[in-house]
């Protein structure tokens, strides 16, 4: 239960949020979003910047700009944010067309632009292309190892056995998929995967492997990697929130107590480290110095603990309620960019910690901070 206190606070960062979005929604109603260039939004539409088939259009990222609209129009009902949110959607199109450019994210670009459309208004073209995407996610998948592949052919790197804690966001694809179909497999696709990455990136103490690689003709965990977080056996939080947070979307969709209760381990993992000030680093085991920090980690983190308030009983409510709440207070009072000289709301976000830029903008973190505070408010339109 919020306080009065808590309320009041809501209230103006949701007045903030309206009032910075509908001009920063009209600026960036041809684009799609990943970062601010001198306080100005990128264009993966245009921009290629590694000259890469991945990047541009199929760069992962480009769903959560139309997510952004969405929720937006689910909150405040200005039909200018759903045409924003039909125009990044149908922009995608091209990554079917041009088909080597897709990869394991799809639930990332489709989730937030087609399905929600057609949760919204029911648009047949939106299931249309929420569809392909959820087929193109379960081709991905690897009998023998029980997992769906990340990522595509890597330059030095024999990726066909490697699976990612990125993907228990994808999956949430393949159960709307069975849900809007009735077809099992999509969902059976989803749940095997989530029980191998309960059994193989888990660990004891509630801490996540980033990447895990598998024998790809015949099953079994060949070893782990430190991929985006400091070092091998580290602790990525943005890869801790994207298991918290993942494992809540499996167990919202099928009720596996299982789901709940690993989603819940990872999260007191979680709360036992944020620090005193709130603020997140890029990795929990991450020498003092530099001090990275992520932003966007942290507002992942509070929209999964906000979802497991609402699954567990009133004793433990509050728990999950007040490790949000402080996430969220420290982002809006100093990670926060509240003016009209910048697109972007969150800064200090960090893509990985062997980056070599940290502290940036990121549209990921605008999003799930935006999802945040609609959830705290109790008036979400539930994308995934």
């Amino acid at each position: 239960m919020l306080q009065a206190d808590d309320l009041t606070w809501l209230n103006d960062v949701i007045d903030k949020l309206i009032l910075k979005m509908d001009g920063v929604s009209d600026k960036s109603r041809s684009k799609i979003p990943y970062t601010t260039m001198n306080g100005t939004h990128d264009n993966r539409i245009e921009d290629n910047p590694s000259g890469t088939e991945t990047d541009g259009i199929n760069w992962w990222t480009n769903g959560f700009w139309g997510g952004m609209m969405w929720l937006m129009y689910h909150e405040t009902g200005n039909e200018k944010y759903k045409e924003i949110a039909n125009f990044s959607e149908e922009a995608l199109d091209q990554c079917f067309q041009d088909y080597y450019g897709l990869h394991h994210d799809v639930g990332f670009m489709w989730l937030p632009t087609s399905v929600a459309n057609y949760k919204v208004t029911k648009n047949p073209k939106s299931r249309k292309r929420g569809m392909h995407a959820a087929n193109l996610l379960a081709g991905r998948f690897n009998l023998a190892g029980g997992f769906i592949r990340a990522w595509n052919d890597l330059e030095g790197s024999d990726t066909r056995g490697w699976a990612i804690i990125d993907c228990m966001f994808n999956i949430p694809l393949l159960y709307w998929a069975t849900e809007e179909t009735g077809d099992p497999r999509f969902q059976q696709i989803a749940m095997k995967h989530a029980d191998t990455t309960m059994s193989a990136f888990v660990r004891p103490d509630g801490s996540v492997n980033h990447i895990v690689e598998f024998d790809s003709f015949h099953g079994g965990v060949i070893r782990d990697y430190g991929g985006q977080g400091y070092a091998d056996g580290s602790s990525w939080t943005r890869g801790q929130t994207w298991a918290l947070y993942g494992f809540m979307m499996s167990y919202t969709h099928t009720k596996k107590e299982e789901y709940l209760n690993t989603a819940k381990r990872i999260a007191h993992y979680f709360m036992a480290n944020i620090p005193d000030s709130g603020i997140i680093p890029i990795d929990f085991r991450q020498p003092k110095e530099p001090a990275y920090e992520d932003s966007t980690a942290a507002a992942i983190a509070a929209c999964g603990l906000i979802e497991i308030a609402k699954a567990v009983g009133l004793h433990e409510k509050d728990v999950y309620i007040q490790a949000a709440l402080k996430l969220l207070r420290a982002l809006d009072e100093s990670r926060s960019n509240w003016t009209t000289d910048s697109d972007h709301i969150l800064i200090n976000g960090s893509a990985s910690y062997h980056n070599k830029h940290h502290h940036t903008s990121i549209i990921y973190g605008d999003y799930y901070f935006m999802e945040a505070i609609f959830k705290l408010k109790g008036n979400d339109l539930y994308l995934w």
